[in-house]
């Protein structure tokens, strides 16, 4: 087979530009890929802003009418869903695509894994096989990730307890390799590098010698009232730790970064800017402490430095981080993110100094920072231009 094959990169949020940037990155040094990153908008400049990091940029941006005019992500899920359908298939009818590529489990990877099916292009899918047990939780990503697997025809699967999943699904073992997660390679490569910028409201944090707690939250499952209860725990915490720093990147969605914050505000203590450019993020919480979060990516980062997660959540599909015991599920109760965190500032030196930038800490239960360059020759694989990777070592992963 001669020429290169053209492979589209669907890439639609924060989370998937973060982890889908080492992986085209991958790519363009093949020589049989042809890669092209689709934008669908519905992250909108955040996306763009995150693939530059990378020093990539779209080939192409979508631009449909559920996502123009509303807070991106903010319409009903089935309206969202069905705008990007209608986009992404008219974008894939030509020129000819050989495969698309979707990362985990939202409404533009489900979007993205439809239209490259009814348009009878391989499908595959990077983060694949995660499961949390419940359809409804989270919600609606859970469901997400269970379609996009009968639709896909190569799963790569970051941990072998996600190629399980797969396997208890149905999906075929030869269509499984294990690869690692991308974002380790995404979070170790962005906090070695210099910052091209300060970041407001973080002006001065890289020479503040206190410790850092990083605090996010965003999961739909958790909007209203359990968002402010995280605030307000977190409010109380910065009373009781005067001399900690927390840092609250809040979610872009204004309904949801009022919540939290509305508890925050005035706290001399507590810093909030809003989204945090990624290499900047990376940088954060790779001399952080602790973090307080309920997002599946930053259980994954976070244990690229060591760094111990309280997960505002009711189940995890990230059960990697709690079996290695960085993690630990809290839910969204005051008192109880209040007294795990209390728990954490009390193990011996945690916030004697201010934490130096770690190593990179094996074995990581996550990968070894080798899964986007398994991804690409993966892909080769599956259209007839490279040999199967081998999955990661048994001892790299779990």
């Amino acid at each position: 087979m001669s020429g290169r094959q053209r492979v589209v990169i669907v890439v639609g949020t924060r989370p998937e530009a973060i982890k889908l940037g080492p992986v085209v990155r991958e790519l363009q040094r093949t020589r049989w890929a042809e890669p092209a990153v689709l934008a669908t908008g519905q992250h909108g400049a955040v996306v763009r802003d995150t693939l530059a990091c990378f020093g990539l940029r779209p080939e192409a941006e979508l631009d449909p009418p559920l996502v123009t005019g509303r807070t991106a992500g903010a319409g009903p899920v089935a309206e969202l869903t069905a705008g990007l359908l209608s986009g992404l298939g008219s974008r894939l009818r030509a020129p000819a695509v050989h495969a698309v590529l979707v990362q985990g489990d939202t409404s533009s990877a489900l979007a993205g894994a439809m239209a490259a099916f009814f348009a009878k292009i391989p499908v595959v899918h990077v983060e694949a096989g995660l499961r949390s047990g419940d359809a409804r939780s989270p919600f609606p990503e859970e469901a997400h990730r269970r379609m996009i697997a009968e639709l896909s025809d190569l799963h790569l699967a970051p941990t072998r307890a996600a190629r399980r999943n797969l396997l208890a699904q149905g999906v075929a073992a030869e269509r499984i390799v294990v690869t690692g997660n991308t974002v380790i390679d995404a979070v170790v490569a962005a906090s070695r590098r210099p910052l091209p910028r300060a970041v407001p409201g973080l002006r001065g944090i890289d020479q503040d010698s206190a410790p850092l707690v990083v605090v996010t939250a965003h999961r739909r499952e958790n909007w209203g009232e359990p968002i402010r209860r995280v605030g307000r725990a977190v409010a109380t915490l910065s009373r009781q730790y005067p001399d900690v720093t927390f840092v609250v990147a809040a979610h872009m969605n204004p309904s949801v970064r009022n919540a939290i914050e509305e508890s925050l505000r005035g706290r001399p203590n507590v810093l909030l800017p809003g989204p945090i450019p990624y290499d900047a993020f990376a940088r954060l919480l790779s001399r952080s402490v602790l973090a307080i979060t309920d997002s599946g990516g930053i259980q994954e980062e976070a244990a690229a430095f060591g760094l111990p997660i309280l997960v505002t959540r009711d189940n995890t599909e990230r059960s990697e981080g709690i079996d290695s015991g960085l993690a630990r599920l809290v839910g969204t109760d005051e008192t109880e993110i209040v007294a795990a965190a209390e728990k954490e500032f009390a193990r011996e030196g945690v916030l004697d100094v201010k934490k130096p930038d770690p190593p990179f800490p094996r074995p990581n239960p996550y990968g070894d920072g080798r899964a986007a360059r398994r991804c690409a020759a993966a892909c080769g694989w599956l259209l007839g231009r490279a040999p199967r990777p081998s999955d990661i070592p048994a001892e790299e992963t779990r």
